[in-house]
């Protein structure tokens, strides 16, 4: 199995990135207890008020699949869609570095 990542740029509707970030920073708490999953870093751009990026990475696609049908990350999403204007979503397949796990490419 190869691990599994992605990028995401989510535009907040105009004043609702804190609110976003807020219900975003929510999920980390829920990841530490997820083995599979191996980073969760939420950031906000110092340029574009509105821009938030998640980056994951998990121990596989599959892991992350089953994140999203937990229960908890539904009603997240539930409560996240009104305040997003945009979802841009890169999958990758991380090839290593500074706090990964060495991956087969």
């Amino acid at each position: 199995m190869s691990q599994f990542g992605m990028h995401v740029k989510f535009t907040a509707k105009s004043g609702q990135r804190d609110a976003l970030v807020a219900i975003l920073l929510e999920g980390q708490a829920a990841m530490e207890s997820i083995h599979e999953c191996e980073l969760y870093i939420v950031s906000v751009s110092d340029t574009d008020p509105d821009a938030i990026w998640v980056t994951e990475v998990w121990s596989d696609a599959e892991a992350h699949a089953a994140s999203l049908a937990l229960d908890e990350t539904k009603a997240a999403i539930q409560r996240a869609m009104p305040l997003i204007a945009h979802i841009d979503a890169v999958k990758m397949k991380p090839a290593g570095g500074k706090g990964l796990r060495p991956a087969a490419i």
